[in-house]
C-alpha cells in the first residue's frame, strides 16, 4: 500500500475502487471474462439445439425426443457444473487481484487462476454456505409459514375478509423475507476476502464477515445500490439499439425471414452485452468488498498498526496471501504505481 492506512468514508472507498479498476482495467477484465467466456462457450451450442428443437415444433413438426433428452442430460452433465467453477474461479481470481492491487501489488492472470485452484473446493464451499444460509433457509422459512397462513384461512372460512387479510399476511411474509435475505447478504458479504487474505476455513469466514460487516452494512448496501444502478444504466444503454432494430423491422415488414433475422441478430447482441456487462461489474463490487474488509479491519482489529509493524519488520508472518508474499515492490519516491508482476 502505498497511502497512509486509515479508516475511510463510502465516497473514498467507491473513489479507491474506481482507481484500482482503471490502474488495472485488463487484468480484471481479462481474469473476469475467462470463466464467463467458459460459460457463454458450453451455452451457446446448447442454445442453438434447443432453437432447432423449437423452430421444429413451430413449423407442427413432429417434437424430437432424443434432441430433447440430449439438451437435459447437456444441462446436468456439461452447463451447470462449468457454470458453478467457472463463478467460483471467477469471484475468487477477481477477488486475489484486487487484493494484490489494494496492496499495491499486481498479479498476472495466470498467477491469479493458479492461487484460487488449489483451494477451489473451500471457495466452493463458502459459497453454498453463503447461498443456503442468506436464501434458502430465510426462503424455506417464508414458504412454511405461508403454507401454513393458507391452510388457517381455508380452515377459518373468514370469507371476503379472510382472504384480504391473507393477502397482508402473504405481502408482510414476502417483504420480511426480502429484508432478511439483504441483511444476511451483506453479512457474509466479507466472507470470500476473509477467506482468501487470512487462509481460514468457509465456516470460520462466514463467522468473521458476520463480525467485520457490524456497522457497515449500510454502506455495502449503498454500494451494491450503485453498483446495481451502473449495471442498469449499461444494459439499458445496450438493448435500446436492438430493440429499435427488431421494432422497425418488425414494422416495416420484409418478410418473416428477414423478422427472425433480426431478432436472432438482436439476441446476439444482448448476450454480448450481458457479458461485457458480467466482466465489468462483477471486478467492481469485488474490488469495493475487500476494501471495505480492510476499512473494517482498520476500524475494529487496528490493522493499520499491525501493518506498519509488518513493514517494519518487528512481526512475524505478515498479513498477506501466501502467493502475494515477498512480492512487495521497491518503490522508488515520486512512482508510487511501481508494482512487481508474479
Amino acid at each position: 500500500m502505498n497511502e497512509p492506512l486509515r479508516p475511510s468514508t463510502l465516497g473514498e472507498i467507491l473513489d479507491r475502487t474506481a482507481l484500482l479498476f482503471r490502474r488495472n482495467f485488463w487484468l480484471f477484465v481479462g481474469v473476469a471474462a475467462v470463466p464467463i467466456g467458459a460459460i457463454f462457450a458450453v451455452s451457446v451450442p446448447l442454445g442453438a439445439l434447443l432453437g432447432v428443437y423449437g423452430a421444429t415444433v413451430f413449423r407442427g413438426g413432429a417434437p424430437n425426443k432424443v434432441v430433447l433428452v440430449l439438451a437435459v442430460v447437456a444441462i446436468l452433465l456439461v452447463v451447470i457444473p462449468i457454470s458453478v467453477v467457472a463463478s467460483v474461479l471467477s469471484q475468487a481470481a477477481v477477488a486475489r487481484v484486487a487484493i494484490a492491487a489494494n496492496m499495491g501489488l499486481k498479479l498476472k492472470m495466470r498467477a491469479a487462476f493458479k492461487s484460487v485452484w488449489p483451494r477451489f473446493w473451500r471457495y466452493l464451499g463458502l459459497m453454498v454456505l453463503q447461498g443456503v444460509f442468506a436464501g434458502v433457509i430465510p426462503g424455506a422459512i417464508a414458504a412454511a409459514v405461508v403454507v401454513a397462513l393458507t391452510l388457517l384461512a381455508r380452515w377459518a372460512g373468514g370469507g371476503a375478509a379472510g382472504t384480504v387479510a391473507l393477502g397482508f399476511a402473504l405481502f408482510f411474509v414476502f417483504v420480511a423475507t426480502i429484508v432478511v435475505v439483504i441483511l444476511r447478504a451483506l453479512s457474509y458479504s466479507m466472507a470470500l476476502p476473509a477467506c482468501i487474505v487470512e487462509e481460514k476455513s468457509a465456516w470460520v469466514s462466514l463467522q468473521r464477515s458476520v463480525k467485520l460487516s457490524k456497522g457497515t452494512r449500510g454502506r455495502i448496501f449503498v454500494m451494491f445500490l450503485l453498483v446495481y444502478a451502473l449495471a442498469i444504466i449499461v444494459t439499458v444503454i445496450g438493448y435500446i439499439p436492438t430493440t429499435i432494430l427488431v421494432a422497425i423491422a418488425t414494422t416495416v415488414g420484409h418478410g418473416a425471414r428477414y423478422a427472425v433475422f433480426m431478432v436472432v441478430f438482436a439476441e446476439i447482441v444482448n448476450v454480448l452485452v450481458s457479458f461485457a456487462l458480467q466482466t465489468i461489474i462483477t471486478p467492481v463490487y469485488m474490488i469495493a468488498l475487500v476494501l471495505f474488509y480492510y476499512d473494517q479491519r482498520i476500524r475494529t482489529e487496528g490493522f493499520d498498526i499491525e501493518w506498519m509493524m509488518e513493514q517494519a519488520g518487528l512481526t512475524g508472518a505478515g498479513p498477506l496471501p501466501p502467493l502475494l508474499e515477498g512480492t512487495l515492490s521497491s518503490e522508488q519516491p515520486g512512482s508510487p504505481d511501481t508494482v512487481k508482476e508474479l
